[in-house]
């Protein structure tokens, strides 16, 4: 039988971050969203979100988009890409397997 534990291990682990999975989440639940929207929604700082975007938009899984207002004033935008969202839909339908194989070996145990 299969150990639901290892399987863990194999859940994707950039997505897996608390922070990054919420702004996954969000981001496939809309077309865009603005910067300030997802700081507002993670309760993020501005730094420790750029940071964690900057790791999903490495991976190729979202697009971001910075613009400037008069020429001083930011308005970043950023969007989930096809490969992210397919990412995001493999980590949970991998998360539900593992719920599964969890659920089995506990009336096993």
């Amino acid at each position: 039988m299969i150990m639901p534990f290892k399987e863990m291990t194999r859940l994707n682990k950039l997505i897996h971050e608390p922070a990054r999975l919420a702004v996954m989440n969000a981001l496939s639940a809309c077309t865009v969203a603005e910067f300030l929207f997802l700081q507002e929604l993670t309760g993020l700082t501005k730094g420790n979100l750029s940071s964690h975007l900057s790791k999903l938009e490495k991976a190729g899984y979202i697009h971001i988009d910075k613009q400037f207002v008069r020429k001083k004033i930011p308005h970043t935008t950023i969007q989930i890409t096809p490969n992210g969202q397919s990412a995001l839909s493999n980590y949970w339908q991998q998360f539900d397997h593992i719920r599964e194989l969890t659920k089995k070996w506990q009336k096993k145990a």
